[in-house]
């Protein structure tokens, strides 16, 4: 006779076509679920024969001293400073730091978010672009660090005023008298703040905008945006790229086709990360304080636990400033 495994909340989640999340949320009989979700999922776990372990659920019901934090893709140097921020202002608190990457886990069936509310996180910072069916259960608290095309409704955000960053860094390149400027764009929300801030400024300038790239943030996805612009547009004389990775795929774009920076072509990122100071790559870039924001983000997830209430959500916006070194100056051609 072969013993059949047990239904779990991932099975009841299939079944009904919701979240482990939402599961959750309907079995502690959460008022912040919706009459035909509950029925949907009490009819899955009826179907299933599924049945909550109470044992379990008054376990993780204590506080695990543990913050979650969803990131997109553990290769963005994007992070960095961001989660120094986090861990900085989690220490006086004896909290420690768990990290769910969406990339890293795109073959799971489960999003790391509800992965990180199964195991009963005391909160979680969001960094990473969501999914709209996201549920946030009532008794999680969520602050979302970073601007996101698509954040939950009625959580905190923290973020570096992306739009005031992409004046500074088309503004310098005005400044410097650049009139042919191609900007290196790609998606989520923070790309697109920078995106539509950039084509106003160089309207605003009298200059016809270049956007090429909707895409990857990568490398390669810079060096290919960059040669594409430069080929359509050879007058051009300077780029600004969504982030510093892509800056970097320019000035390799630029190298290739026999032009130097800044000689030929000035280039500026967006993200001042780790290697963008370094004596070979000397990049000028915008830096968004990605320290200050992890910090301020985990400072207001701290309190939110804290007070065990959702207030009033708020958006805090960190300004930037904008870091000259190498890779820009005057136009010669």
């Amino acid at each position: 006779m072969t013993n059949r495994r047990p239904p779990t909340i991932i099975d009841v989640a299939a079944r009904a076509g919701v979240s482990k999340s939402l599961v959750s949320m309907v079995m502690r009989d959460d008022p912040g679920v919706s009459e035909p979700r509950r029925a949907a999922v009490l009819a899955a776990a009826a179907d299933l024969g599924y049945r909550p372990n109470r044992a379990a659920a008054i376990l993780a019901g204590t506080r695990t001293r543990t913050i979650g934090v969803v990131i997109d893709d553990f290769r963005n140097p994007w992070y960095v400073p961001m989660l120094d921020g986090i861990r900085g202002a989690l220490e006086p608190h004896g909290l420690r730091l768990t990290l769910a990457d969406t990339t890293a886990n795109a073959h799971l069936p489960s999003s790391p978010f509800d992965d990180l509310v199964s195991l009963r996180v005391d909160g979680v910072v969001l960094a990473a672009e969501s999914s709209p069916d996201l549920e946030v259960p009532a008794d999680t608290p969520v602050v979302v660090a970073g601007v996101r095309a698509l954040a939950p409704a009625d959580v905190d955000v923290v973020a570096s005023d992306e739009a005031a960053g992409a004046r500074l860094a088309t503004d310098h390149l005005v400044t410097l008298g650049h009139r042919s400027i191609a900007h290196l764009s790609g998606t989520g929300g923070s790309a697109a703040a920078r995106r539509t801030a950039t084509v106003e400024r160089m309207v605003a300038s009298g200059i016809a905008p270049v956007v090429v790239g909707d895409g990857a943030t990568s490398e390669q996805a810079g060096y290919q945006a960059a040669r594409s612009a430069l080929t359509e547009h050879p007058g051009l004389t300077a780029v600004f790229a969504a982030n510093d990775v892509m800056a970097m795929g320019a000035m390799a774009a630029a190298r290739s086709m026999g032009l130097r920076v800044p000689e030929d072509l000035s280039v500026v990122g967006h993200d001042e990360t780790p290697f963008a100071g370094s004596g070979l790559v000397d990049l000028t870039t915008v830096d968004p304080h990605n320290a200050e924001v992890g910090r301020l983000a985990a400072e207001r997830l701290v309190a939110l636990i804290g007070t065990g209430a959702r207030p009033t959500p708020d958006t805090t916006l960190v300004p930037p400033t904008l870091v000259v070194r190498g890779t820009t100056a005057p136009p010669r051609r």
